[in-house]
């Protein structure tokens, strides 16, 4: 919990009752490798905070294929944030790829600190816009560069994403094939 709680405060002043409330609210869980936290369908509760490991979230399409949306590695924040902010059936599936140290926090009293704490915003605030900046990103990336230039920002954005995550996950969050990621792959060793 210490981890989140420097992290914090490295963007803003947090109050010892701030601390103290977002102590009594969080619980820290190591869970092991394979985890679901949630289904597409399920009611989502929860968001998380990495300390250590690997998750993705993903969904499937009608024929059964599965589309990677995020990675989430350690300092990251993750959960369906859809079914979080308009209380909707999750439309993502949360499962851990590595065993990982979380801290888990209820979707509503973490929002409920705004009201209480007020210093606590910007904080928020920031996280929401550079997930915003993030998604913007990653559907322009989708649109506009090739399967390569992706598979060069993906190895920069995750360095060490490979050793955990199969190549389908990889595959999937590029928009791509496997036969497809094999050829990017061989084409960087020419």
């Amino acid at each position: 919990m210490q981890v989140l709680i420097n992290s914090i405060k490295q963007s803003i002043q947090l109050s010892h009752e701030a601390e103290e409330y977002l102590k009594s609210i969080a619980v820290e869980r190591v869970v092991p490798k394979g985890t679901i936290f949630f289904r597409e369908g399920d009611n989502v509760r929860n968001i998380y905070y990495i300390i250590d490991g690997c998750l993705r979230s993903f969904c499937t399409d009608n024929k059964g294929k599965e589309h990677t949306l995020q990675f989430g590695v350690k300092h990251w924040w993750i959960s369906d944030y859809i079914a979080v902010h308009t209380n909707e059936m999750a439309t993502l599936t949360l499962q851990s790829l590595t065993e990982s140290t979380l801290i888990e926090f209820d979707a509503k009293k973490l929002n409920g600190i705004l009201t209480l704490f007020p210093e606590y915003e910007p904080f928020q605030r920031n996280l929401l816009e550079r997930h915003i900046v993030s998604l913007h990103k990653r559907i322009l990336n989708q649109l506009q560069l090739t399967a390569a230039e992706r598979y060069d920002l993906f190895l920069t954005q995750y360095p060490d994403i490979e050793q955990y995550a199969r190549n389908y996950h990889i595959a999937s969050y590029l928009g791509i094939t496997q036969e497809s990621l094999s050829r990017v792959r061989v084409e960087k060793t020419r």
